[in-house]
Parts: C-alpha cells; structure tokens; sequence
C-alpha cells in the first residue's frame, strides 16, 4: 500500500497601511503576480491564500485583472481565500467589538469580490491569546493557523503537529492548524526533493496526516535575495509545484478547509498566549534579547530537551519596550472609545474606517519586521487615528476635556490634556513635563512623533559585522540561501559609529539646564548630561486650565517653572513654553539654559518638502545646524501643509539636529531619520536667588500641501 499524506499551504500577503506605491508595486510583480501565475500553470495544485485589506484594495485599484484571476483560482477549488482583520491588526491589542468588527468587515468585502465568506482567518503576526476564540468563532470564523512555536508550548510535541486541533473559549469551539517546523524551515529554502522526501517521511498508510506551513507570501520573490531563488535561474516555486504534480498519487495538495471536509482535529489543545519563535526574542529588553538567544542557541547546539520550553516575551511587551508604541496604542483605544459614543451614521462609519485604518500591525511592534521605526508608517497610522478622533470631537460638539488629568497611556499616573480646535497636547508631568502628544487637527500631523535612540539586541550583531569588514575572512559564502533571519546587510559602511542613545524620551518643551562647556556634538550624539535631573524628573502640577498647564520641579541647588498655553484657531493653533530657573542654592550656578523641541516633519532622505529656515537659510528637516544667535525660526513640510514659526522672547542660540537611529530590517542595516530636535538656549550665571526665564512660541499654519 502506498504512504500518503496530504500538504496545506497558506500564503499570508501584506503590505501596511501608508506604505509607498512603488514598495509594493515591486512586490507585485516580484511575488504576488509570480505566485499566481504558478498557480495557473499548476491547476492540481491547492493552497489557501491571504491578502490583508490595505493589499486587497491596491491590488483592486492597480491590477483589476488580478483578482479576476484570482477568483477563477476559488471558483475552481484551487485556491481557498482567507479572511481576518481587514486592516491586519494584531486582534489581541484591540477592544473585543473592534476585534469583531474587523473581521466581519472583511468576510464581508472577501464574500463581495469573491462571492463565498471565508472561512479561515489569518492571525496577524500570529499573535495568540486565550481568549480569541470567542472573538473569531463570533465573527463567523472556524479555523486559523498558528506557529510551531505555540504547540510546543502547549505541551505537544513535533510528532503530533500534523493535524489540527481543537481549541475553545466560553464555550467557542475554533480549530487551529500547527505550522509544522520542518516544512517552515524547507520551503523554500531547501532543495525541492528534500521537501518532497522530508514530506515522504511523514506519510502514512492511512493517510491522515497533513502538514500545514503558514508563512509569508513575500517570501517567495518579495524578500531580499529570494527573486531569484523563486523565479529566476533556480525557479524553486516551479520545481516544487511540478514536483507536487509528479507526486500527486501520494501526496495531495489541499486546502485547510477541503482538509476539515473529510477529517476531524486530531485532539484538543490550550494554546498560551505567545506568537513565532523570534517574536518572543525581539519583545525582550536588548539585554535580554541577547541572553535569550545565546541560552537557546547553547541549547539547541548541545541537544537538551528545555530547548523546545525557551520562549521569550509576549507581544504586548512592546508596549513596555518602547515608550513610543504604548502611547501609539493606548491613543488608538481611547479613539476607539470616542468613535463607538459617536451616534450611528454616516459620520461614526467614516470615523470607524479611520479608526480600523490606525489599527494596522505595523508600528506597533518592531523585529526584523515591524514599522516602529519606520516613520512614514507611523505617522500615517496616527494620521488616521487623529482624523477618527477630529470627527468624533467634532461631532460631540465639546472640548470639555481640555484642561482635565487623564491617564492616557494607562501607566497609573495622570497626564495633563488640551484640546483646542486647532491642536491636541498632552503633556507627561512625572516625565520632564514633556509633550509627547502634539496632534494637528486639520492637518491630520503628529509633531510628536519622534522615536527615541535606543539599543537594540541586533545592534550587537551590527558592531560584529563591521569589525569583521574591517578585518575580511577567508571563509568561503555558504551555498544553501540563508534565511532571512541570518542575513547581514547593511545600506552603507560604518553604521556602527552612529550607534547613539538618548538617556530622556525625546519629547518636546524639556528644560535643558547644560553645562556651559556642552558642545553640540554632544547635544547631537546624546552625550550631553544635564546639571539637573529636568528633561526626565518628576515635576509637580501647579496649576491647570482649558488652555494651559504649569508646573515645576526641584533639583538641588535648582528650582524650575514651566507653563504650556494651547491658542490659536483650527488653521493657526499656537503653543507656548515659557519656562524659568531660580538658584536656590548658595554658589553660583552657571550653566546653558534652554528648551528643547522634538518635531517629526517626514523629512528623511533630505526630502526637499521638508525643511528648516534661519534667517532666510533652507536646509533640509534631516541636517545639522549650529546657530550663535536667533530670534526666529522656521520649520515645516509643504507636502503635508503644516509650517511652524518659531519665536523667542529675546535672541538666543540654536543646535539643530536629526534624531536618526540605526535600525534593522529585511532589507538590512539602516540609519533612520526619527524627527528632529532644536534646543534654544542662552548662557546664564546666577547669583544665589537670581531668576532667569525663556519664552518659546510656536505659531503653526496649516494649508493645503503644495501641488
């Protein structure tokens, strides 16, 4: 009798919210049209595919032809559509009735274009929590795929990944397919005849065995060095589907749900919250990222058995590692909470789109994928969040919240909140009484959006791979395709000497108390340190209004003040800092006293929209500027309509510099414009008792961006 076994593949396909055309144009025609293509050429070949809303709707606008297609491929029986989150958030970080929502949205545009409602769901990331079953099962939904890595969590060993399991939630009964290691590992990395004799291997006589690998589509043409592994000299997707063809009489191709059609879930599983393997290792603190890795690499490399329990942080950790996605997230449910007390209509439909929009995975996690630290990804999410909360403010008809104390990132502690028709700014008191939010209304724009420098567990490896440049071996390259885990690239030489950290989160409105020998190299490098603890401390309410806060701080010999005032209309919202320094002590205090300013204008790759103006000078938003006297200056971005004037009360000095951090991705090493920071100072030397004060206006105009 012959062994049989049958194969699932699903291919996960997605491109962000606010990425650029041309990225995924690339992709198109490097992964998504050869896919397809192969298909067509391969009718006995079945898989289930998925393609993310944002993915789904370009594709609609660009390549009508293509979806087409693509539904002749499910008419046929060839090819199973998945369904999901339609703007592939992570379900887990959302509110339930967003999470349903969702997922109705896009069984419900998946049933329009292809006229059948899915029946598998993709989990973005595959992010898992217990509870999402009820969430899934709700939303119409009977099964999903998850990692290996969650099986071997859940107590099942590799020998038991080939079959689905049954899983339930408040009586929600889901089932969830195990992406088998091997095949994950093999395809496509591997040579085809290994994967059809790994897959020969695991075949029964019974035949009631399926192995299931859900990964990404891009990875066949769309990742660095896969085009031509996939289509070109080597053609692998060519070989493996001919190969499937050729072995057909033992191993069938099928789809998850054709599969569920005949058989049953081989037995019952409770899945911890968890998602892959590496997401765990990249959620960590870099210091135990690092630790993290070296444990499970000397584990494997010595064959103990605690190798298969080693996992790392949850997804949600990145809400603790970056300062910056917690504040992303927790705006995004308190928009979620504006837009659900909006009455139904069409108003409350166009605010939801916005807000499902701003729920995108991207920005809010970071690995060798994920858009944190890509700004053009962050901005355009809280582009849609602050539109969906425009609306629903609107619509409310009332400011009444501004001026109030609100815990708006959920750590236990009150920020300070003003919201006028022009502009939302929150303000951090117990962290240097920063403006970590500065939201144009009209112009859809967070100024704040800037990201800290920070270290990062691969910058390690950075640091390695330049000296090892600096110093060539004699190794020979390995010839099996590494996997995109292993690359090393970097986009220019000499990365690892622009490895700088920042000790303060790069907010805006810090008091700056420098020592008078500080340099702007050291501003810029992150170096300077402060003579009080100012740009970080926990400083005290004095007072606060619809349109202002004030507060101060105590450190040593230094007393401080600061005052926010929010002004100005809808298409000319004004802030104004003032601030003062009074030594309390009984020596002199001489120091460079100053207020330091964190703006994201998207002026990376010295984009010519985005600029800095002193005294009729241009340059670009990303360039350094040391300026020895100014009592104006100008900044913003004609493409998005957003300039900001800038006016002190009395000439002061400038340093003006790029935040820019050295980021990974799939496409390697890269330095990574954040935003940019300009600190106005002047130099001071007080008696005991003596007082001096600062003054900062930043007048915003918004337009229509530039043609």
């Amino acid at each position: 009798m012959t062994r049989r076994i049958g194969l699932a593949l699903t291919l996960h396909n997605h491109q962000p919210v606010g990425n650029f055309g041309w990225v995924i144009a690339e992709t198109y025609e490097r992964a998504y049209r050869p896919m397809l293509e192969a298909l067509e050429r391969h009718p006995s070949v079945r898989l289930a595919l998925h393609y993310s809303g944002p993915l789904l709707d370009w594709i609609t606008a660009e390549h009508p032809d293509f979806i087409d297609r693509l539904g002749d491929l499910v008419v046929r029986g060839q090819a199973e559509i998945v369904g999901g989150g339609w703007y592939e958030p992570v379900l887990a970080a959302l509110p339930e009735r967003d999470r349903v929502g969702q997922l109705v949205r896009m069984a419900d545009e998946l049933e329009t274009r292809f006229g059948a409602r899915p029946r598998g769901a993709w989990l973005a990331e595959r992010v898992w929590e217990p509870d999402l079953p009820t969430s899934l099962v709700t939303a119409g939904y009977a099964w999903t795929v998850l990692d290996d890595a969650h099986f071997r969590a859940a107590a099942i060993p590799e020998a038991a990944l080939w079959g689905p399991y049954a899983t339930d939630d408040q009586g929600k009964v889901l089932t969830v397919f195990a992406t088998e290691q091997g095949l994950r590992y093999h395809i496509p990395f591997s040579p085809v005849a290994d994967v059809i004799d790994y897959l020969r291997d695991h075949a029964t006589d019974a035949g009631e065995r399926v192995g299931t690998m859900g990964d990404d589509g891009e990875k066949f043409g769309g990742w660095p060095s896969t085009f031509e592994h996939s289509w070109g000299h080597d053609g692998w997707v060519e070989q493996f589907f001919t190969a499937l063809d050729e072995n057909r009489d033992w191993l069938t191709t099928v789809t998850p749900s054709g599969w569920l059609d005949g058989h049953g879930s081989v037995g019952r599983v409770y899945v911890p919250t968890g998602s892959y393997a590496e997401m765990g290792e990249w959620a960590l603190p870099a210091d135990e990222a690092l630790a993290f890795a070296r444990a499970v690499r000397e584990a494997k490399a010595a064959g103990r058995p605690e190798a298969r329990w080693l996992r790392g942080a949850i997804w949600r950790n990145f809400q603790v590692k970056y300062r910056e996605v917690n504040d992303l997230h927790k705006q995004m449910l308190r928009v979620s909470d504006l837009v659900d007390a909006m009455t139904p209509g069409g108003g409350q439909d166009a605010a939801r789109d916005l807000l499902y929009a701003g729920q995108s995975n991207d920005p809010y996690w970071h690995g060798l994928f994920g858009g944190a630290y890509l700004p053009d990804l962050r901005v355009a999410t809280l582009h849609r969040l602050i539109a969906a909360e425009d609306l629903a403010l609107a619509a409310a008809r009332t400011t009444t919240e501004s001026g109030s104390l609100v815990d708006l990132d959920l750590d236990g502690s009150a920020e300070a909140l003003l919201v006028g028709d022009g502009q939302v700014v929150a303000v951090k008191l117990d962290e240097g009484a920063g403006i970590g939010r500065w939201d144009l209304r009209a112009a859809g724009h967070p100024l704040a959006a800037v990201m800290r420098r920070r270290p990062e567990a691969y910058h390690q490896k950075l640091r390695e791979h330049d000296r090892q440049a600096a110093a060539p071996s004699d190794r020979p390259a390995p010839d099996q395709l590494a996997s995109i885990h292993e690359i090393v690239k970097t986009k220019q030489a000499g990365l690892s000497e622009l490895l700088h950290y920042d000790h303060y989160e790069r907010r805006s409105g810090l008091v700056r108390l420098l020592p008078r020998s500080t340099t702007a190299a050291e501003f810029d490098g992150g170096s300077a340190r402060d003579l009080a603890g100012a740009p970080d401390g926990e400083w005290s309410l004095e007072s606060i209004g619809p349109d202002h806060v004030s507060a101060s701080f105590r450190d040593g010999a230094a007393e401080f003040r600061k005052s926010i005032r929010i002004g100005g209309g809808r298409l000319d919202p004004s802030l104004t800092v003032e601030v003062d320094v009074v030594n309390t002590g009984n020596a002199g205090l001489e120091a460079l006293f100053g207020v330091e300013f964190a703006v994201m204008l998207l002026g990376g790759g010295h984009n010519p929209a985005a600029f800095h103006e002193v005294d009729g000078r241009r340059i670009p938003h990303d360039e350094r500027l040391v300026v020895p006297t100014v009592g104006r200056l100008r900044s913003g971005n004609d493409q998005i309509g957003v300039a900001i004037d800038t006016v002190v009360d009395e000439a002061v000095a400038a340093w003006i510099a790029p935040i820019e951090t050295v980021s990974n991705s799939e496409g390697g090493f890269e330095l990574v414009y954040q935003g940019s920071a300009v600190v106005l100072f002047r130099p001071i030397a007080l008696a005991p008792g003596e007082r001096a004060s600062l003054r900062v206006e930043q007048l915003v105009t918004v337009s229509p961006p530039a043609a």
